[in-house]
């Protein structure tokens, strides 16, 4: 399995084809040119964690042999950032694994997931410092419902406890950004708009750290098995999600999101593509500046899942070590 240390200078990759940028490769570095074919970036296959194509683009039978020699995935997303395809290099051949992840009937991985994401929904409440009475209020009940997970027996229960702690977190959490209600893939407005890409960078960097334990990607504890849901991934980007909710009130605050920047078509916010680098910088940025959290969380998880270790083990991530 890959070590940290290894891990550590790994790199997501990212080729901007909506801005004529192309991909080609020499002596094994992933070379980034532009339309004038002059190289904007160069990097080591060996240190290429994942490679994400935004826009339209030829994928050559060179790409795929790479990324399979090298364990990188190759991810494609359209123009408004959607991802319709990956190109995996899963670590194959863990059957012992998967037979667990079969025949397991615990509960609990339910439970202690959604108890970690309440958890950082609280600490980022807590984290203001002049609290108004709404969020005085969603800090009462965060540790209510927080609580109440403990003693939830089925998974409806807990999705349930779940959905009305997230909507006391995210009325109070974007208070002062005008917020509507959470909807995704909506895009009713420009903050559901950029949940939805920020949300769809982690969940592609979680399913490539659970690639490299050999994980079956669809068979998941909390979200239920559903075909073609990637549900085991759906699960663990959880306790994470909190990473981008505060990289976009921060952004908010800081003027780096612009009404000027996207463009409204049929009722739905879409980030204009020429902008969409600037956004992609500061949000993938946030996400990777955690990638040492997400990896020994996701190789945890590998170990208690295998040694059968007690609750009071599993992982935990805690946004609030990270301030």
């Amino acid at each position: 399995m890959l070590s940290y240390p290894d891990f550590k200078e790994k790199q997501v990759v990212i080729c901007f084809a909506s801005n004529k940028q192309k991909i080609s490769f020499l002596n094994d570095n992933l070379i980034i040119k532009d339309e004038d074919d002059k190289i904007i970036l160069q990097n080591s296959c060996y240190k290429t964690f994942s490679l994400w194509i935004i826009g339209s683009v030829t994928l050559t039978s060179g790409i795929l042999e790479r990324s399979k020699k090298f364990a990188f995935p190759v991810s494609l997303f359209s123009y408004n950032f959607r991802c319709y395809g990956t190109w995996s290099s899963s670590t194959e051949g863990n059957y012992l694994l998967r037979q667990k992840q079969y025949d397991n009937k615990s509960g609990s991985i339910a439970r202690l997931i959604i108890s970690n994401k309440i958890g950082n929904q609280l600490g980022l409440i807590k984290s203001v410092r002049s609290k108004n009475p709404v969020q005085a209020r969603a800090i009462e009940l965060l540790s209510n419902y927080q609580h109440q997970i403990s003693g939830a027996n089925s998974v409806q229960e807990i999705m349930g406890i779940e959905g009305i702690a997230s909507r006391v977190y995210f009325e109070s959490w974007f208070y002062d950004l005008d917020w509507k209600g959470r909807k995704p893939r909506a895009k009713r407005d420009m903050l559901n708009t950029l949940m939805d890409i920020g949300y769809t960078f982690l969940f592609n960097i979680i399913e490539a750290m659970l690639n490299l334990y050999g994980f079956d990607l669809y068979k998941g504890e909390l979200h239920q098995c559903f075909y073609q849901r990637k549900s085991l991934v759906c699960d663990l980007v959880e306790p994470f999600r909190c990473i981008v909710d505060k990289q976009l009130k921060k952004a908010f605050h800081l003027n780096q999101i612009r009404a000027e920047d996207f463009k409204e078509i049929k009722g739905q916010f879409v980030l204009s593509y020429d902008k969409s680098k600037g956004y992609t910088k500061w949000l993938l940025t946030a996400l990777l500046e955690k990638k040492e959290s997400m990896f020994y969380y996701t190789q945890e998880y590998y170990r208690w899942f295998m040694k059968n270790k007690p609750e009071d083990q599993f992982p935990y991530f805690n946004i609030s070590d990270h301030e």
